[in-house]
């Protein structure tokens, strides 16, 4: 009987914070004059409390058509969004696995130093760097461009602290066994450090990829000219004419991120919980 209750307050949080998630799927087939009938208190159409229905009254596939066939600027921004991602996350692999091995493996004068500052920068949020990183992109004249979001988010340092925690997972006597080979610290790195550290590799590629996917205020700060911007800054206001459009478009940003994460989820547990562990 415990077992049961336990599945059943469980199975309530889970359905809880999916909720969302189901909102915008039913919206994504419902009808403007439906959505607006559900939603008119919030959007100051009638009085008492917004609704919601799970399942809509008159399924449609309208808002998907009008997304897909009727809405060049969604393909451009989204293109946009796959261009920043790939930008950073590449960065990061060249940039980010030899920093994260470094600091694993080496022992040099500072490293205690490096590694903490490594930590406050993981921790400032982007409001804090904002006006030097403008500053910064400004004298580079790299203002609205793409790579005004790319070239800070490639030295991110939440990726090196992912993939740090694996690399220092590696038992030292491989690599002394390596060295013993003959092995230099090139092919010590590429061909054990890489394949053992995958895992947190791989990791630090998806939780990368949801952090820039979805980022709105670097857009917005560094990118004045719209047919730059990303796909998270694409979402019209909810009005009257636009509702289904909104919500289907919603949906659509956001089904890149979940295919991301269910298809890193086991990685990303193995990197939480080795990031989780004190030195």
């Amino acid at each position: 009987m415990k077992k049961v209750i336990r599945y059943v307050i469980l199975f309530s949080f889970a359905l809880l914070e999916i909720s969302p998630v189901l909102f915008l799927l039913a919206g994504t087939f419902m009808g403007n004059q439906e959505i607006v009938e559900c939603v008119a208190p919030v959007l100051k159409k009638g009085d008492g409390y917004a609704s919601w229905k799970l399942f809509p009254v008159f399924p449609t596939m309208k808002n998907i058509v009008e997304l897909l066939l009727d809405s060049p600027e969604f393909f451009q921004m989204f293109w946009n969004s796959v261009k920043i991602a790939g930008g950073i996350l590449a960065g990061q692999l060249i940039f980010g696995m030899p920093a994260a091995w470094g600091l694993a493996r080496y022992s040099f004068t500072g490293k205690k130093i490096i590694y903490m500052l490594y930590i406050i920068m993981m921790m400032m949020p982007f409001q804090v760097t904002m006006l030097s990183e403008y500053l910064v992109l400004d004298r580079l004249e790299l203002l609205d461009t793409s790579s005004a979001i790319i070239l800070p988010g490639i030295f991110s340092t939440f990726s090196v602290f992912i993939m740090y925690r694996f690399f220092c997972g590696i038992p030292e006597s491989i690599l002394e066994a390596a060295r013993i080979d003959g092995a230099g610290e090139f092919q010590i790195f590429f061909r054990l450090g890489i394949p053992l550290g995958a895992a947190g590799i791989i990791s630090a590629m998806v939780l990368s990829f949801l952090e820039c996917w979805s980022m709105m205020e670097q857009s917005m700060t560094f990118l004045e000219t719209k047919s730059l911007w990303p796909l998270s800054l694409f979402l019209p206001e909810i009005e009257d004419g636009n509702a289904g459009l909104s919500l289907c478009a919603s949906f659509a940003a956001l089904l890149p991120a979940v295919i991301v994460f269910l298809s890193g989820q086991d990685y990303l547990e193995q990197g939480i919980a080795s990031a989780a562990v004190k030195e």
